[in-house]
């Protein structure tokens, strides 16, 4: 029996992403209709919309639905946002994105994901993303600064690099700290270098190439 995927959207909508506390309209009505099911892998189309992280490759994962809710409302976009998304990945969190602001910037390290991401994007009509690959931790830099930059992989310092990409009143969500307890951060520039830190919640994903804890030596 074929899979409805509209009514599997629909659910993982109302069972699991509205009851881990994301209530905001504009992010659940993008969720409703962005098809998750064509970003993922075709080996992994019938788990689109579980409650797991997702392989993509490279050891990187695809966030879970609940999580992608809860980092798509703490951003607080508006229509006329800029974003700047350092990790392509998939490309569905790019789509959400780009359904929320103005225009979303997304870079990724590996060309792989960039080119796969830019023909899902393609197919699903989104003409306000432009992807870029490059190491953005030490190398890649912007022209310009966003009103909200995201971060989809761990690192376990967040770079002060990160911060200068940020427009004052901007907010920059990223998943801080070591392997299996990391925090989920939302840091917002409240002008003249200062900066406001929330502590969202707790999880665990890979971290960024070259944005991993130190090497811990054991004698």
């Amino acid at each position: 029996m074929a899979m409805n995927f509209d009514q599997a959207r629909q659910n993982m909508v109302e069972n699991q992403v509205r009851p881990w506390e994301v209530l905001d309209g504009r992010v659940l009505e993008v969720l409703r209709h962005v098809r998750r099911e064509d970003f993922v892998a075709p080996a992994h189309r019938q788990l689109a919309f579980a409650d797991l992280c997702l392989p993509l490759g490279h050891n990187e994962v695809m966030m879970k639905p609940v999580m992608e809710g809860r980092v798509l409302q703490a951003l607080e976009l508006k229509p006329e946002d800029s974003v700047l998304e350092i990790g392509t990945g998939s490309g569905f969190l790019t789509a959400c994105l780009a359904n929320l602001a103005a225009h979303v910037t997304s870079v990724d390290i590996h060309a792989d994901f960039t080119a796969a991401a830019g023909q899902r994007l393609q197919a699903a009509g989104v003409s306000n993303a432009q992807l870029l690959t490059g190491e953005a931790v030490n190398e890649w830099q912007p022209q310009g600064t966003f009103d909200a930059v995201v971060v989809t992989g761990a690192v376990y310092r967040i770079p002060d690099r990160f911060l200068g990409w940020l427009k004052p009143g901007g907010r920059l969500l990223a998943i801080r700290g070591e392997s299996p307890a990391q925090q989920v951060m939302l840091i917002t520039h409240e002008g003249n270098g200062r900066y406001r830190e929330e502590n969202l919640f707790e999880t665990d994903l890979p971290y960024l190439a070259h944005a991993e804890p130190p090497r811990r030596f054991v004698f």
